[in-house]
């Protein structure tokens, strides 16, 4: 039997590589500017066309190769940045495997022109699916300039897999921030399709990332700072009102380079506990510096997962010091020397002797007497004739436990909607702001009141949108929202669904915009919070499924609009919750599939109370 086991071509080789390394054009952005910030670079400017499906461009103003290291740089596990084993513990820069390059140029069509300080000339390079295709000198500045077309041109499934332009445009500024926010002393400059979305100069962390999220969060960011023997964390935290539900900017740093720490996100949400509402989330921008042994970043291709030696510690003064910024921020005191028509505050002192405090009242004293007639006698005296009038006036939870309960149904008989309509009670009570209770044939319906008008509002606006009813209300004074890049490259994607749904927005100019007229119901809420949630909700659903998109943003304008918890409803509001409830499409579940209403059966109270 002849030999089958043979080695794999270069080629073959460094395709199967590029499964992990480059998964989608963000992926070649990543390594290709963290190559330049390796080199030195002070501008790093990024070029895409079609979200880098058709051509990706990365210059740098770096120290540039020679005309042998341009040509190895392309060869798989080709790195100026180890030597040996050992430097994978001491790693001061952003790559290290070596294979970033080869990746690349396996899956697309790859032109390279770099130069020198040093050196006269340049070298182009031109490469098409691990094949040097040409090689000449030619006239370039000091630096680097990769041009990347036609990326997964010989790969037809993995290219037909990429999603549209507007997700991997979004993923391309996410991995784009990662790296921008790391180094504010680098220039950096973002264009698509020959639109500028960043324009970055150099200068210090926080106006790096004001620049990029926009002012508004510059007056929501508490300052940490902590240094240990073990680690030294620095960065910002927002301030509890800055929480949000959906779309908090969060990025944890190490060393220099993004990574994922759920165990570390527990430490900074924990600081927020029973400040920020259940659900929310802060924003937080904290980098660490640890020595490089104590850390493995050689874990994925995509260096996102590092492992800590000192993991629980570091945790724990992680923990200390964002809860010492909150509690900054929180506790102290204003100084307030204004004291007119306050109270004396009496000053101790051992030697005086101090009297008891006496209690004066006037034994005579009735408030319901009147200048003109005698008191009115007490009713303490006459608790029976009260007694009685009470048992003679049914109240209004008496109602709630009528005749009709006496029969319970089955517990396995399903709910009918057409008897709960025929049989619930026409007086309705209200528990703590939150519950809607009410008698019907089997038992005590409880009726979460948010979640019923969620549903209500949903099947409402999803039908807006199916029947194309645009019911706008206009605004006295538009609202005015600035959107950072990402938002604004969704909000492009949606900006038609919120037309069906009655926004008018118009643009200011600088990614901001203007709100005009909003749908008809939403007055009184926070319009540009609202936007931001369902342009959040819209970045997750990468399909272009138009359905899923206007499922998303109906939802999040129903829970924006729906009644809030605590507040008080008369009868009549209640009764028509009810109505409209079991006259929706699904009265027993919200659209995200939470329970609405339960039914304490008649038996379980009898058993109750036996």
């Amino acid at each position: 039997m002849s030999d089958i086991i043979q080695l794999l071509p270069d080629s073959v080789a460094n395709q199967i590589a590029a499964g992990e390394v480059i998964q989608r054009p963000a992926s070649v952005i990543k390594e290709l500017v963290e190559n330049a910030v390796d080199a030195g670079a002070k501008n790093i400017r990024v070029q895409v066309i079609d979200a880098g499906k058709t051509s990706i461009q990365v210059i740098d103003d770096g120290k540039g190769m020679s005309e042998t290291d341009a040509r190895l740089s392309f060869e798989r596990h080709a790195t100026s940045k180890i030597r040996k084993a050992d430097d994978l513990f001491a790693l001061h820069t952003m790559g290290f495997r070596g294979e970033a390059l080869a990746s690349i140029a396996a899956v697309a069509q790859v032109e390279l022109r770099t130069r020198q300080e040093k050196d006269e000339v340049g070298t182009q390079l031109f490469i098409a699916g691990s094949r040097f295709t040409g090689q000449e000198p030619c006239s370039c500045p000091v630096g680097s300039n990769f041009s990347i077309n036609n990326l997964f041109y010989n790969v037809p499934a993995r290219r037909k897999f990429l999603k549209s332009n507007a997700t991997e445009l979004n993923n391309i500024i996410a991995a784009f921030e990662r790296i921008a926010l790391v180094y504010p002393d680098i220039a950096f400059s973002l264009h698509s399709n020959g639109t500028e979305l960043f324009n970055l100069k150099a200068g210090l962390l926080r106006q790096r990332i004001i620049d990029i999220f926009g002012k508004r969060l510059n007056q929501d960011l508490l300052q940490v700072k902590v240094d240990t023997t073990m680690c030294r964390i620095n960065g910002y935290v927002g301030k509890p009102q800055s929480a949000r539900k959906k779309g908090a900017h969060q990025y944890f740093f190490v060393n220099g380079r993004y990574m994922k720490h759920p165990y570390f996100h527990k430490a900074v949400t924990n600081a927020f506990e029973r400040l920020v509402p259940s659900g929310e989330q802060i924003p937080y921008f904290l980098y660490f510096e640890v020595a490089p042994e104590d850390i493995d970043v050689n874990i994925h291709p995509t260096k996102t997962e590092i492992k800590f030696e000192n993991e629980v510690p570091i945790w724990q003064v992680l923990s200390a010091a964002v809860k010492e910024a909150v509690g900054m921020f929180n506790d102290i005191p204003a100084i307030d020397f204004d004291t007119e028509g306050r109270p004396d505050i009496p000053v101790y002192s051992p030697n005086e002797q101090v009297a008891a405090p006496t209690l004066k009242y006037n034994p005579d004293y009735n408030p319901f007497r009147t200048s003109g007639g005698s008191a009115k006698p007490s009713s303490a005296n006459r608790w029976e004739t009260l007694y009685e009038a009470a048992q003679s006036q049914p109240s209004q939870e008496s109602e709630l436990f009528s005749s009709k309960m006496t029969m319970p149904e089955p517990a396995d008989e399903p709910l009918s909607i057409a008897s709960v309509i025929a049989e619930k009670s026409p007086a309705h009570y209200q528990y703590k702001g939150r519950y809607m209770m009410t008698a019907v044939k089997s038992g005590l319906m409880i009726i979460d009141q948010h979640r019923a008008h969620v549903r209500i509002l949903f099947d409402r606006y999803v039908e807006q949108l199916r029947r194309r009813e645009v019911v706008a209300q206009k605004i006295l004074f538009p609202e005015n929202i600035h959107l950072s890049a990402s938002e604004e490259v969704t909000f492009s994607k949606i900006s038609a669904e919120l037309q069906d749904l009655g926004f008018e927005i118009s643009a200011m100019g600088g990614s901001s915009y203007a709100v005009q007229a909003v749908p008809a119901g939403l007055e009184g809420l926070n319009i540009p919070d609202l936007l931001r949630d369902m342009i959040a909700s819209a970045q997750e659903k990468t399909t272009a499924i138009h359905d899923e998109i206007n499922s998303t943003l109906a939802l999040t304008m129903a829970r924006k609009a729906a009644i809030p918890m605590g507040q008080v409803l008369s009868n009549d509001e209640m009764e028509n919750i009810f109505n409209s409830l079991f006259s929706s499409s699904n009265p027993n579940y919200t659209p995200d599939g939470k329970n609405i209403l339960c039914i304490l059966k008649q038996s379980e109270i009898e058993h109750l109370l036996e």
